[in-house]
């Protein structure tokens, strides 16, 4: 079996008089994390959600498992395996945390009329948090009664409700205490021990060298560089977002 699970080639995508992807191709494989990094508006979260099926491209084409597919919404991109994590969580504070892990997805019966399986819904919610080794006090609390890095749990138990193949994170620090940033970055590590994929996006380059297998910089919409972890640093990455030349003899 292929290694190669996710696969774009020749990616373009404009708004508009607006580049922002240019022949982006890349490539995720089973059980990897891969670091995709960029300056502002170098096009990474318009990549993630081309992927996730929020925007269609113009050009160019995905593959899943070596199949040819076609994402016109996140529901095709569900179908296909994959789930996004939004920045801003994309959460219903109103609503208590099973209702959010199921939002959209609510598990009902009919009898008479349509009703929710609460207990079930309950259940499952509790299992996938118990996997994540997240734990609150009660899951009848509202959404808007927690921190931030609580909040991002909660989004990120509602990716993993059908157990994806992908995961795509847009800036998921970004929201987050500096003490709620260490067990974030664990977990991404324990779902690739699960064996699922992450594709992980984030200003913070500690972080990506951190937990990344691998590196990808995009400039301009671009892809300018491609590192393993351990053939790259800071310096560099810096260096290739910024658009600089290395000096010869440079460290």
């Amino acid at each position: 079996m292929s290694h190669l699970l996710l696969e774009a080639r020749n990616i373009s995508k404009s708004f508009g008089a607006v580049r922002a992807l240019e022949n982006v191709s890349l490539s995720l494989e089973r059980g990897e994390i891969l670091g995709l990094v960029g300056d502002n508006a170098a096009g990474k979260s318009t990549f993630l959600k081309i992927l996730a099926g929020v925007h269609l491209p113009d050009h160019g084409e995905l593959l899943v498992e070596g199949k040819k597919v076609v994402l016109r919404n996140p529901r095709d991109a569900r179908h296909m395996g994959i789930e996004m994590v939004y920045q801003d969580f994309m959460l219903a504070p109103n609503l208590d945390i099973v209702a959010n892990i199921f939002l959209g997805r609510e598990v009902t019966r009919w009898r008479v009329f349509q009703k929710l399986e609460k207990k079930k819904m309950k259940e499952r919610a509790a299992q996938v948090l118990e996997e994540l080794g997240v734990q609150f006090k009660s899951l009848n609390t509202l959404v808007m009664n927690l921190s931030g890095g609580q909040q991002q749990m909660v989004a990120i138990a509602r990716a993993l409700l059908y157990d994806p193949k992908v995961i795509l994170m847009d800036e998921p620090t970004a929201s987050l205490s500096v003490r709620a940033i260490e067990p974030l970055l664990q977990l991404v590590e324990n779902l690739k021990e699960r064996g699922c994929s992450v594709n992980y996006v984030s200003h913070r380059l500690p972080d990506v060298l951190a937990i990344a297998n691998r590196i990808v910089v995009l400039r301009s919409g671009r892809i300018v560089a491609e590192r393993k972890r351990e053939e790259t640093n800071l310096e560099e990455i810096v260096y290739f977002m910024m658009g600089l030349d290395r000096k010869e003899g440079d460290a």
